[in-house]
């Protein structure tokens, strides 16, 4: 299965859906654990850190966003930069999972996603908050107005 119950904000249950790729990898990272956070830190949690945030299987703690953001931006600094010189590496920008997060609503939403579709994969509440992702690139405008072309469709159909 392709889904799971998350703990969302103010303990409310919610659905999160992902793809073929990730459903491969997460029984790697989770191994055998049934509950808890699902990204942790290397260490045990320090005494007095709220349950919620500490894995009952192995002690160890939720791993922070701010954290998470640096391991990944590190780690796809050379991705990002394909062409960078070896003496370049040490002063180069990975991505940030914010803007990896952007890439794929825009993508969804240039691809013709529905705005429900949108806000229930990014889990917004408000169509307003979607308007920085749904802004289709030049490619993505012109792909529509030859979609939406009559003369086109008539040559074609």
């Amino acid at each position: 299965m392709k889904r799971g119950k998350v703990k969302a904000k103010g303990g409310a249950i919610e659905w999160i859906h992902w793809q073929s790729g990730t459903a491969q990898l997460l029984p790697r990272l989770i191994a055998s654990r049934t509950e808890g956070p699902l990204f942790l830190t290397e260490r045990r949690a320090p005494d007095g850190t709220p349950s919620l945030d500490v894995c009952p299987t192995t002690g160890r703690a939720r791993l922070s966003y701010r954290r998470a953001e640096e391991i990944f931006e590190e780690s796809t600094r050379l991705l990002a930069n394909p062409l960078a010189r070896p003496e370049q590496w040490t002063d180069l920008q990975g991505w940030t999972l914010h803007r990896w997060r952007h890439s794929s609503l825009t993508h969804d939403a240039e691809n013709g996603t529905s705005t429900p579709m949108l806000l229930a994969r990014s889990r917004h509440a408000s169509v307003r908050s979607l308007e920085r992702y749904a802004r289709p690139g030049v490619d993505a405008v012109a792909r529509h107005v030859a979609a939406q072309d009559p003369a086109a469709r008539r040559r074609y159909h």
